[in-house]
């Protein structure tokens, strides 16, 4: 431990930034912008993918939405960005010139919207099938018996595992390094390779994903108790409660 020396982040790295600290600051912020977005997007495909999964008289739209989630669901995050950056803009012409970060949102958003439809299909289906009639009996359409009475509680019941997701689309973003995205795991090699204070630098990085992480954890546990609704219980089965 006497051999480490902190004041690495405080040298000049000679370009864009004064000094290694405020590099990583920008890489930070890089990755949690590639993050955030990443999820606004996972949320609503993923919320659209697990509605159609339920739907009881569009066994069509069932089946895109199924395919839907074993496609993005088996291919694996780095290759799908590969695929984003290498293979879509050779395909789709409008796609050339978009920015690799725009690239990294959409692979990571559309990765992560297949585990989140699989989340909502449960929280629905987890719901008494009492509340689905009790909507169509006052004289709701679909979409509003979905909008008004079914989602606000399967959304309520799958918060724990959105949690899980929403950490783990902070750590997955780690990958947009493989296509020249500046964020922190980019940021750790090539202060690492410049500095040769590899230890330092990789547990500076690794605070930061850890900060973010608790963040989101004490977010979201936040958010599960303002909502959570007093007498409210979902059997282990599925079936539902009251």
């Amino acid at each position: 431990m006497g051999n480490w020396d902190w004041q690495v982040f405080l040298q000049d790295p000679g370009g864009e930034y004064p000094s290694y600290l405020q590099w990583m600051l920008s890489a930070w912020g890089w990755t949690v912008s590639v993050a955030l977005l990443a999820l606004v997007v996972a949320l609503v495909l993923g919320s659209l993918i697990g509605i159609i999964r339920t739907l009881p008289d569009s066994p069509w739209l069932v089946r895109l939405g199924n395919a839907w989630v074993e496609l993005f669901r088996n291919i694996p995050l780095l290759v799908q960005i590969f695929l984003w950056y290498h293979v879509i803009p050779a395909l789709i012409p409008v796609m050339k010139g978009v920015p690799s970060f725009i690239l990294v949102v959409l692979a990571l958003g559309f990765f992560t919207s297949a585990r989140i439809a699989e989340q909502v299909r449960s929280g629905i289906q987890a719901l008494p099938k009492g509340q689905r009639y009790a909507g169509m009996a006052v004289g709701f359409t679909t979409a509003q018996y979905y909008r008004y009475v079914i989602l606000p509680m399967a959304y309520r019941i799958i918060i724990p595992p959105l949690t899980s997701e929403t950490m783990n689309i902070f750590k997955n973003s780690s990958v947009a390094f493989a296509v020249s995205v500046a964020e922190l795991t980019m940021f750790a090699m090539q202060a690492q390779e410049e500095t040769s204070r590899g230890i330092e630098v990789y547990l500076a990085v690794t605070a930061c994903y850890v900060v973010s992480a608790l963040i989101i954890n004490r977010l979201m546990a936040f958010i599960e108790k303002k909502t959570r609704v007093p007498g409210f219980i979902v059997s282990a089965g599925g079936g539902g409660g009251h």
